[in-house]
């Protein structure tokens, strides 16, 4: 894809690691390359990248959010997947996905993950529309 331009609605391309010459771009992706163990960049990065602020800010909170802490890794990936869906994002859904499964989801996991969201996605929306209040019991 190439760049379009910056005018409302236009879409730009990706910078590609050999095309990024804001240093700060470099650093996060440089970052990005050391932090994942990998050759190249996501093209969510890439597009980040138009915005080095932006790409720099969401790096570091992608980094700390998803470091394994009280939740490990694939509890996290598993959320983070789970969300996705629930939100429509295909390109999230696919990379959170394969973040699942390398950090040990089965397609079993992945098929319970999928129920529980639905299931939580149609009960929410019956609540929500009945406007059922909350019982006592839940808001300790």
């Amino acid at each position: 894809m190439s760049a379009l331009g910056n005018a409302p609605g236009r879409v730009l391309g990706p910078i590609e690691y050999r095309d990024a010459e804001n240093p700060a771009v470099r650093a996060v992706f440089d970052d990005i390359k050391r932090t994942r163990k990998v050759d190249d960049v996501n093209n969510f990065w890439k597009y980040l990248a138009h915005d080095p602020v932006t790409l720099k800010r969401t790096w570091e909170s992608v980094k700390e959010v998803m470091t394994p802490g009280a939740l490990d890794a694939l509890t996290k990936e598993m959320i983070y997947l789970a969300v996705s869906v629930t939100n429509g994002c295909g390109y999230c859904t696919a990379s959170h996905g394969a973040g699942a499964r390398k950090a040990g989801m089965t397609e079993q996991m992945f098929g319970e993950l999928m129920a529980v969201v639905g299931m939580a996605n149609e009960t929410n929306r019956l609540a929500n529309g009945y406007r059922v209040p909350i019982d006592p019991a839940f808001e300790r």
